[in-house]
């Protein structure tokens, strides 16, 4: 029951189904998540779709590089519910030497670990991606 993790094997999955877009139940976390990865050119975009009732849900168009290949190459879930990671901001590992990107929950929101390093906040490591 842990909603980034689902959303990430959602993401990844659809990617290796080779879909064009994906969808996932709305919540505003989710919607931050996705949000940065579209800021962080991982996809293509997103927007939210009302459904019947209350349902509602986040469609993401996922981004292709080199025609066929995701430009996702690994989600990898960080801190867990069983097992939290909290960083300091001097101690957030940069993924792949900088090339990738951890997303941090902080006292400033749901922020990259680029923008946690520039604001001096630490916070817990959500996931990582590449």
């Amino acid at each position: 029951m842990d909603p980034i993790a689902d959303l990430l094997t959602i993401i990844r999955n659809a990617g290796v189904a080779r879909h064009a877009t994906t969808r996932v139940p709305y919540s505003k976390l989710k919607a931050r998540l996705v949000e940065i990865l579209r800021d962080e050119g991982y996809i293509s975009g997103f927007k939210h779709e009302k459904g019947p009732g209350i349902l509602q849900w986040i469609v993401i168009e996922l981004r292709y590089v080199e025609g066929n290949r995701l430009a996702i190459n690994e989600l990898k879930r960080v801190s867990r519910q069983g097992c939290r990671v909290y960083r300091g901001a001097d101690d957030i590992p940069k993924v792949k030497a900088g090339l990738g990107t951890s997303i941090v929950s902080t006292s400033k929101g749901i922020i990259t670990d680029r923008d946690a390093r520039r604001l001096n906040v630490g916070g817990e490591i959500l996931c990582e991606i590449w």
